[in-house]
């Protein structure tokens, strides 16, 4: 599995609870200041895991706080030097190390055309945080793996936490203080992981789907499978799989549901039906009992938790799985071939 990715996926518990206690003072003061802007959307500009933390907000602003979120377009401020007009953008660059200069260009122009923004990062002296009118630093410790782990749960904490303070609605905040407890209790469910995972070692090609909340939880788990196994799988919501990728299931084809209890269980129990239908081997992420019964590999979830939230825990058995999958394979999880731990992209 590898020692420090090991480590620091038993971390993430522990290191989103301290960042929750530390972060409510300044996250008041942050979302007093955009109550007191003209905003009426939020630009995301980040890459990699924080791109699939940027993908949960646009459900969770547009859900809780009823504010549309656009994900930037980096390439269009440096590659191309036309930055789009942002005016009434709250601008939210979301980066584990802030060093990526496409990044910082997004919030140099937003800085440049008078819009508030907002770095959300590991390190607060870094140059994201140095152009940002606001720092919501993670405060995760030093990441040592390559591979994001609790530096993306904690994303996913901040914009939580950010979403429900703008909310101003104390039951948010209640089942927040929450979370730490649920991804324990996920966490724990997860011992015995590695026999299951076992079987999938020679698997050359899969999908993961998720739809809602966690469209970007499909993404993340993707990617951890990727760096980490270099299995080639390909992440997609419910209702675009329908619209021609299902095709590819065949008699055998691994197919990872992410289906938490939520509005999107039906949608993905006809697709588990389907999938089934041609043969496909379904490994489901859930709490729900039924589609955990349909699963070849079950890999089930602690419930309670509230669908805005899941993806906090949801992640937690996609990580273990990659994780898994990689010492199955005889690689080295720590330091995937051909992977640095800070990509700098212009």
């Amino acid at each position: 599995m590898g020692p420090i990715l090991e480590t620091e996926i038993a971390e993430q518990p522990e290191v989103v609870e301290s960042f929750l206690t530390s972060a409510v003072d300044l996250t008041r003061r942050i979302a007093d200041d955009i109550s007191r802007r003209d905003i009426s959307y939020l630009m995301i500009a980040a890459r990699g895991s924080s791109d699939n933390a940027a993908r949960y907000a646009q459900y969770l602003f547009g859900a809780c706080n009823h504010l549309p979120v656009a994900l930037a377009t980096p390439s269009l401020y440096t590659l191309y030097d036309a930055p789009p007009r942002l005016k009434g953008a709250l601008v939210v660059g979301i980066s584990q190390s802030g060093s990526s200069p496409d990044i910082v260009s997004v919030m140099q122009s937003a800085r440049a055309q008078s819009q508030l923004t907002l770095a959300i990062t590991n390190d607060p002296a870094s140059p994201m945080a140095q152009v940002a009118d606001w720092v919501l630093p993670l405060c995760a410790g030093e990441e040592r793996a390559v591979a994001a782990t609790k530096t993306y749960t904690t994303s996913i904490a901040a914009l939580a936490l950010l979403s429900a303070t703008m909310a101003g609605d104390a039951s948010p905040l209640a089942e927040l203080e929450k979370a730490p407890g649920r991804m324990r209790n996920a966490l724990a469910q997860t011992q015995g992981m590695g026999a299951l995972v076992e079987r999938y070692r020679y698997a050359e090609r899969s999908a993961v789907i998720g739809r809602g909340f966690n469209y970007g939880t499909a993404f993340e788990v993707a990617l951890k499978v990727k760096e980490l196994t270099r299995l080639v799988i390909e992440p997609y919501s419910s209702a675009d799989f329908l619209h021609g990728p299902i095709s590819i299931l065949e008699p055998g084809f691994p197919i990872i549901l992410v289906a938490p209890t939520g509005k999107s269980v039906p949608d993905l129990v006809d697709l588990a039906s389907a999938a089934r239908g041609r043969g496909a081997e379904l490994i489901v992420i859930s709490d729900d009992k039924q589609l955990l019964r349909a699963a070849r590999t079950p890999l089930p979830l602690p419930g309670g938790t509230p669908e805005w939230l899941s993806p906090l825990v949801t992640i937690l058995p996609g990580q273990l799985f990659a994780a898994n999958l990689a010492r199955a394979k005889g690689l080295d999880a720590d330091h995937p071939i051909g992977l640095r731990k800070v990509t700098l992209t212009r």
